[in-house]
């Protein structure tokens, strides 16, 4: 099995400027490190090497996307703005979205590096990829920068692929703590496109990502969203996996899976209040293998998100990783059985009455998918 992996070092490059987490420096708030910095995917990038992981992985050198593509999802206005903030050096070009110097040409090459990794699957050049992209882009939405991502760089591979020829039917699995509002946006109204989001309840952005956002219009029932408690851990993620996930794959059978694959939802990320380790990871990166060889001949790209601890991302990465590439190194994460020793790791009455509801979706998905046939 060939995995690709794609990175650029140019990426790192990003400034999300100065900060206390998330907080901008002010009179009473001393400037730190922004959370969404480097270093986290650096790390990630720099244990695959070390681990000996790299020579296991077919590499892919990305190219930035062009406006065009942009347009294909987001207003002229506001790739406008991301430019102008972007030559300006620096500012916020949404809420909680922080930009730097430079910013609008690096965003343009997450994008590509996404779609880089999705065209290599696609065209048979490997049979998985992982793309290391920053800034992200899941919570981007077509008018408006948002939650560190500027461009939603899975909303513009996939419309360049679709209108390419390359691509017909994706399924997007988000896995990220935080719900994926700007991906849901794009295609909420497209069938050519299932949607799933599997987050924690009313996180962020608040408002979002409820049971009831099913879709509209032709896309009715295509959007799925799984809000789960917060403090949900492997039980709750793994039941939903085998109970929500993989049946509406099976029933929706896209030409390519693709997950959004955050890993903010650990137990050790600041952000998120769920109590996933590496293993976890890994296993659901195994159901995602498995269905994809089920459901799309085995094409499954993932393109890095969120994960705001520097020390935890980077075992959960390699994790999922070394699954993609049936390959296992010498990497022991430190922190997996500690964490699998937290009380209410399995499945819990009300995370299950969540999941019930969301498993209740599916026969809107299948009636729609049988209208369609």
């Amino acid at each position: 099995m060939a995995t690709g992996y794609v990175f650029h070092e140019q990426l790192m490059w990003h400034d999300t400027g100065s900060s206390a987490d998330m907080m901008p420096p002010g009179r009473f708030v001393e400037p730190g490190r922004h959370l969404e910095s480097p270093g986290s995917k650096r790390r990630l990038n720099n244990l695959i090497q070390v681990s000996g992981l790299s020579r296991h992985l077919v590499p892919i050198i990305p190219e930035p996307v062009s406006v065009d593509d942009l347009l294909r999802v987001h207003t002229q206005r506001h790739v406008d703005d991301i430019r102008m903030l972007s030559e300006r050096g620096s500012g916020f070009a949404g809420p909680q979205a922080p930009i730097g110097l430079n910013s609008f040409d690096i965003a343009l090459l997450s994008a590509g590096t996404t779609y880089a990794a999705m065209r290599a699957v696609l065209t048979g050049r490997v049979d998985n990829a992982y793309a290391l992209a920053r800034p992200p882009g899941h919570h981007a939405e077509p008018d408006q920068a948002m939650g560190n991502c500027l461009f939603s760089n899975i909303g513009v591979a996939v419309r360049r692929l679709q209108h390419e020829g390359l691509l017909g039917r994706a399924a997007i699995v988000d896995w990220d703590v935080h719900h994926g509002n700007g991906t849901e946006t794009v295609f909420y109204s497209d069938p050519s496109v299932l949607t799933i989001s599997v987050h924690q309840d009313n996180l962020y952005p608040t408002g979002r990502g409820a049971l009831a956002d099913n879709g509209k219009d032709a896309g009715e029932g295509f959007n799925i969203n799984i809000p789960l408690p917060a403090g949900s851990g492997t039980g709750a993620y793994e039941a939903t996996f085998d109970r929500v996930v993989a049946p509406a794959l099976r029933a929706y059978r896209p030409d390519l899976v693709i997950v959004a694959s955050g890993f903010d939802a650990s137990g050790f990320d600041p952000l998120g209040r769920m109590m996933l380790n590496s293993e976890c990871f890994r296993r659901l990166a195994a159901r995602m293998v498995a269905l994809a060889a089920e459901t799309s001949q085995g094409r499954l790209m993932m393109t890095h998100e969120g994960g705001y601890s520097e020390g935890y991302v980077p075992f959960c990465g390699h994790a999922v990783i070394e699954t993609l590439a049936n390959h296992r190194t010498e990497v022991v994460d430190p922190l997996s059985d500690h964490i699998d020793e937290w009380a209410g790791q399995d499945l819990q009455l009300h995370q299950a009455a969540v999941i019930d509801a969301a498993e209740g979706l599916l026969a809107g998905l299948r009636q729609r998918l049988a209208s369609a046939a």
